[in-house]
């Protein structure tokens, strides 16, 4: 892989806690630089001493402190030596108990060796990535896959890790390089321009092998947002529909509590579920109506403002009592967002004719469900995914779907390339079309970090936890 021209990065030895924090079994701790050899052999004792530390293979002891020699903890260590480790540098990894304060222990004996220091958020995985072990979207989808909230997100960010998106956007920008070097050949060449310049041939090649494929992978990159981020659903209703109750259904647990009384919901309930591979993020709101009550009225006030928030209104009906003038209000309330409209108590109503329903709020979905029994709460499922998908597929399994920095790279270069198709059918000069192809082939480079600038680096490794 050709990387980027970086200044050099800081060459010193970093160290992190790299589990999460709390009380566990395992707690780990990684090391990576040039130090990291010699840390090891002054503050690890191995049961059975060693003529010297064998690459990738644990060994039993103890951590001492390294001037008193006091037992910190007994752990598995490993020395792993470059370039065969996660950054391609010398890496050691403590394992140790799971106490954060232990932990913490041996991390501060650590840093107090020279040129050793604590690593920042992401630090160890953009090494990896300036040492040519990954490039920016593998490194990016590191971070992904550690904030995954269903199997989908972490099958998607697995596929990029594993190279998918890198392998896609490499045959697209060989496929430019190569269109470049013919154009530069003939501008080179102006007398042989006619027989290397096949103007309508090569404008075909740039539709078949550039520019189709950047509309492809820009078309998954909706699907993908979603996987990744989820969306955000509200429950919307009249007081006593059943609003808790159905957010209680889908959630399998009793985590709103439901009355009789109306007005029970004073604030906004937030929970969170994996509806067929999208994560949700569900909000129960209070009842809107008129009221004098000032803590109800404070609950309708937020959940208001969540209505301008959501990406999806659960608009719920009283299914015993049909439509109301104040269920029209709400659905007026609800213009310009997507509704599923949900009527809810389908037990106690069961000749139910959802065609009233239908006429009453066209253009949307009508499901009928029991919030009480469960029945119909798949078909609501169903619903919520079709209203997400907006009617197709999310994502297919092990394709590349781009995030929303490589999208807006996409939307750059494909306009680049457009661009140039349009020129070759004008006739324009060829080196103009150069400048237009060159384009493309840096927004490109700014996908997988040949051409990334320091600052948008620094704000990806940002995101990243501490110790990744």
């Amino acid at each position: 892989m050709v990387m980027p021209d970086f200044p050099d990065f800081n060459e010193a030895t970093i160290a992190a806690i790299a589990t999460p924090p709390g009380a566990g079994g395992i707690g780990i701790i990684r090391v990576s630089g040039p130090q990291s050899h010699a840390i090891l052999q002054q503050i690890f004792q191995p049961k059975n001493p060693p003529q010297k530390f064998i690459s990738h293979k644990l060994y039993f002891g103890a951590i001492v402190h390294p001037k008193t020699r006091a037992v910190i903890d007994e752990v598995l260590a490993v020395y792993m030596r470059a370039p065969q480790t996660y950054t391609r540098e010398d890496v050691v990894e403590i394992h140790g108990h799971g106490s954060y304060l232990l932990l913490q222990e041996i991390l501060s004996q650590i840093v107090t060796f020279p040129t050793t220091r604590l690593a920042e958020p992401g630090e160890f995985t953009k090494r990896a990535f300036l040492n040519g072990r990954i490039d920016l979207t593998q490194a990016e989808a590191v971070a992904e896959l550690l904030g995954a909230r269903t199997k989908e997100g972490a099958s998607l960010a697995v596929n990029q890790l594993r190279g998918g998106l890198h392998g896609e956007i490499w045959k697209i920008r060989d496929a430019l390089v190569a269109l470049r070097a013919i154009m530069e050949v003939a501008i080179d060449f102006p007398d042989e321009e006619v027989e290397i310049f096949d103007a309508h041939g090569l404008k075909a090649r740039l539709e078949r092998e550039v520019q189709e494929p950047l509309a492809q992978l820009l078309a998954r990159a909706d699907g993908g947002k979603i996987i990744r981020e989820g969306i955000s659903v509200v429950i919307l209703g009249r007081p006593n529909v059943g609003k808790s109750s159905l957010l209680n259904c889908l959630l399998r647990e009793e985590r709103a509590i439901v009355t009789e009384i109306p007005g029970t919901t004073r604030d906004t309930i937030e929970e969170c579920l994996d509806i067929k591979g999208v994560p949700v993020r569900i909000i129960d709101t209070a009842g809107i109506r008129e009221t004098v009550e000032a803590v109800e009225e404070i609950g309708i006030r937020r959940a208001r403002q969540k209505l301008g928030e959501a990406d999806l209104l659960l608009l719920v009906l009283d299914g015993g009592e049909g439509v109301q003038a104040e269920d029209s209000t709400l659905f007026e309330v609800a213009a310009g967002k997507k509704v599923v409209v949900v009527v809810n108590k389908i037990d106690k109503a069961p000749s139910l004719d959802l065609s009233l329903y239908a006429d009453a709020f066209p253009g949307v979905p009508v499901v009928a469900v029991s919030a009480t029994t469960g029945e119909g709460v798949r078909g609501l499922e169903d619903a919520v995914y079709e209203a997400a998908a907006g009617g197709k597929g999310l994502q297919e399994p092990g394709v590349a779907a781009p995030n929303v920095r490589h999208a807006a790279a996409l939307q750059r270069a494909l306009a680049a390339v457009r661009q140039v198709g349009e020129g070759m059918a004008a006739n324009l000069p060829l080196d103009l079309l150069a400048i237009d192809l060159q384009a493309a082939l840096s927004f490109l480079g700014d996908i997988i970090g040949e051409t990334t600038t320091d600052d948008v680096l620094d704000m990806i490794f940002a995101e990243f936890c501490l110790g990744k």
